[in-house]
């Protein structure tokens, strides 16, 4: 469309200094003939826009010009608050505070008294993440490697990585990067991360491609899990899995099923719910959390 022609011919303008009418032709991929028509309207719209000839020459805005309005709407400012707003609830500086500081400066009227949205990416483990999660972007603007303590299910190991993203997902942060040990690329959880530390090691960037982050991939299930809780229990049900997890049995209790990952998570999980849940299926389940609160009843009554 012409008019998203013309911002984005804007938008260019003011972000640099000169450009020339075959660059904008092949960037918005029409003729030059379009784009000489574009400077046009652009210039009975009141922009000042200067063309010079010859070597050096091309198309930029007068010196001085400053929009009087800005070309995002209130809305689209009040998403990028938001999203500066959860960027620095977990900052160790305070960058991005000063940078929405910037965009607040002379528009005033145009977004003050309007937030309605407050985003907190920190968690529980602000004090513990902020630091790792900006020892980690130094690491990836510089493109040094990362050594770090790691501790998964398998077990304990020192890994090194050379990091291309972080991730914020399922509540959680993770660092999606090339792992010389495993040489390939891995996500890695910031809460299992310990001793995180940028190294001296440059690297070159690799052909990145982004993590898959669907819950297929991250949680690929085969364990399939029958149960029933209490009606007390329907918050969090619908918390944790939603309201379509579960349907009422004849005897009032909640019937759910869901398809776990981890064996060892599962068991856990149906531990918090305490005498409230009663696991149908997998027998294994069944067994290991009947073995668990067998042996729990010796300590208490030991003690």
């Amino acid at each position: 469309m012409k008019a998203d022609r013309l911002i984005g011919i804007l938008s260019i303008l003011l972000q640099e200094e000169k450009t020339t009418a075959p660059e904008l032709a092949e960037k918005f991929e029409v003729s030059r003939r379009t784009i000489n028509r574009d400077i046009e309207s652009l210039c009975k719209a009141g922009i000042p826009i200067r063309t010079s000839q010859g070597t050096g020459g091309g198309i930029s805005i007068m010196d001085g010009y400053r929009m009087d309005r800005t070309i995002l709407t209130s809305r689209d400012m009040q998403m990028i608050l938001a999203g500066l707003r959860s960027l620095d609830s977990i900052s160790g500086s305070r960058y991005y505070s000063q940078l929405m500081e910037k965009l607040q400066s002379g528009s005033s009227t145009f977004i003050s008294g309007r937030d309605s949205m407050l985003i907190d990416l920190s968690s529980w483990y602000k004090s513990s993440i902020a630091p790792r999660i900006e020892v980690i972007q130094s690491a990836i603007e510089k493109r040094n490697q990362l050594e770090f303590r790691y501790y998964a299910p398998s077990g304990e190991s020192t890994r090194a990585i050379e990091p291309y993203y972080l991730v914020f997902k399922w509540s959680s942060w993770y660092v999606w990067g090339w792992c010389t040990a495993r040489e390939d690329f891995r996500l890695f959880k910031l809460n299992r991360m310990d001793d995180v530390a940028e190294t001296n090691r440059r690297f070159d960037r690799r052909s990145v491609p982004l993590p898959d982050l669907s819950n297929e991939k991250i949680f690929p299930g085969g364990i399939r899990v029958k149960a029933l809780f209490a009606p007390d229990m329907k918050w969090r049900l619908v918390e944790e899995f939603g309201p379509h997890c579960f349907s009422e049995a004849d005897d009032g209790r909640l019937f759910f099923t869901a398809d776990y990952t981890d064996m060892d998570n599962l068991v856990s999980w149906i531990l918090t719910f305490g005498a409230k849940a009663e696991v149908l299926e997998p027998a294994e389940v069944r067994d290991r959390i009947r073995h668990i609160a067998e042996a729990m009843e010796k300590t208490y009554r030991r003690n």
